[in-house]
């Protein structure tokens, strides 16, 4: 790697600020004078960090940029990520054709026709959980109590996984996705989470089902390993993310009551907030890795073959030129508000929280169904919904792959 530049090294991952809301200052300063920052890993190996939002978008739409996590020069933020991303990776951590090869197994089972199907049994999901949090009286976590629950049950049953078992996949998980997880950590809840999800597929091959699982132990061109490795992905990625980001959305209304009670009285916003939400908390805050597999100029910038990059979503999705049109440079009061803010009256709909190109988020559609339905029934069921302890008092998960609030405890 031959990583050359004037400006001083940045070292990754950056230290959050005083506001957890925000991705990490030095971020965002990076984004503010350059589109492309000369960065060093952990081990010391050099690395290029990418703000800016077309320059994000560029690299991750091509194909000269590799996202397979075997390549050399492969950017890792710690010992668990590499062992997560190279041990029997999963499609996101592979190129085409292999990738799509893949990719397509599953890609009709999350179609906006199938997940818009879904919405009654989601719906029901979470009336049950607002009843059974409410049965159990305030004060709440809404994390443990709802936002997690919620998502969880939805990928068991589109899988076929008994949700009797989230305990243990849920922990697994975020071991896997925790960025001070040890290679030997990291190592053991792999092997842990693939056993199960092997013995799963096995159990299926002898009593199918109606569920994703079953349907992929009946295909003949895959090898047990891969659907194990299909089931892994969608399993930890299907309710983590989602989750965290649940939490996040109801805390950011919460802080804002203003533009809570705007989703109250007019809900038919809901699906655009939705999309502001996405673009302004971006949970990806560690950004989706990629190298170089020959030489790219990105904004005048010379990137050589075996360069690893770190395209940050975060700072992309903060870019003044996309997210405040020029209204908001001249002052005008109709104007969204300035990208580092929340503005659910924004149009956010080219925001990049997942992702972009090829590797761009399968799960998109469920995720956005069941945030929509969330929000909804949250605002219209619990309009009295609220912080239950000081603000300052919670506790986010800034070490882990998928940022999140580790719980969030309420009263209505």
């Amino acid at each position: 790697m031959s990583i050359t530049s004037t400006a001083p090294a940045l070292t990754l991952p950056a230290a959050y600020g005083s506001c957890p809301y925000d991705p990490p200052p030095a971020y965002l300063e990076a984004a503010a004078e350059r589109p492309l920052t000369r960065t060093v890993l952990p081990d010391g190996s050099p690395c290029w960090l990418i703000t800016g939002y077309q320059e994000v978008r560029a690299v991750l739409a091509d194909a000269r940029f590799s996202a397979d996590a075997r390549t050399p020069g492969f950017p890792f933020l710690s010992p668990g990520q590499r062992q997560l991303a190279t041990a029997r990776p999963s499609f996101i951590r592979m190129d085409d054709p292999e990738h799509a090869r893949l990719r397509r197994m599953v890609t009709k089972d999350f179609l906006v026709k199938r997940v818009e199907a879904l919405r009654p049994g989601i719906q029901r999901i979470v009336d049950d959980a607002i009843d059974r949090m409410v049965a159990k009286g305030a004060p709440a976590d809404l994390v443990g109590d709802f936002a997690l629950p919620v998502p969880s049950l939805v990928i068991c049953l589109m899988l076929g996984v008994p949700y009797e078992d989230h305990d243990l996949f849920q922990s697994l998980s975020r071991t896997l996705l925790d960025n001070d997880t040890t290679h030997d950590q990291a190592t053991h809840a792999h092997h842990e989470l693939m056993s199960y999800l092997a013995r799963l597929a096995a159990q299926k091959q002898r009593q199918p089902g109606d569920d994703i699982l079953s349907r992929l132990v009946a295909r003949d061109d895959l090898t047990p390993q891969e659907t194990a490795s299909l089931g892994f992905l969608l399993l930890v990625t299907g309710h983590e993310s989602t989750a965290n980001m649940s939490a996040l959305c109801v805390l950011a209304l919460l802080r804002d009551p203003r533009q809570a009670t705007l989703l109250r009285e007019s809900p038919e916003l809901i699906p655009a907030a939705v999309e502001e939400l996405l673009r302004h908390l971006t949970i990806i805050h560690l950004g989706l890795a990629r190298v170089a597999k020959e030489p790219v100029e990105i904004a005048g910038t010379s990137v050589a073959a075996g360069d690893g990059v770190i395209c940050m979503l975060s700072t992309a999705n903060r870019d003044e030129e996309l997210f405040a049109p020029d209204g908001y440079a001249h002052g005008r009061t109709d104007a969204p508000a300035h990208p580092s803010q929340l503005d659910l009256t924004r149009d956010a709909r080219r925001h990049l929280a997942f992702g972009f190109g090829v590797h761009q988020c399968l799960g998109q559609p469920l995720a956005r169904a069941e945030l929509q339905i969330v929000l909804e029934t949250l605002l219209r069921r619990l309009p009295e919904l609220r912080l239950a302890v000081p603000e300052d008092e919670l506790e986010f998960s800034t070490k882990s792959i998928v940022y999140g609030v580790r719980s969030l405890p309420v009263a209505w």
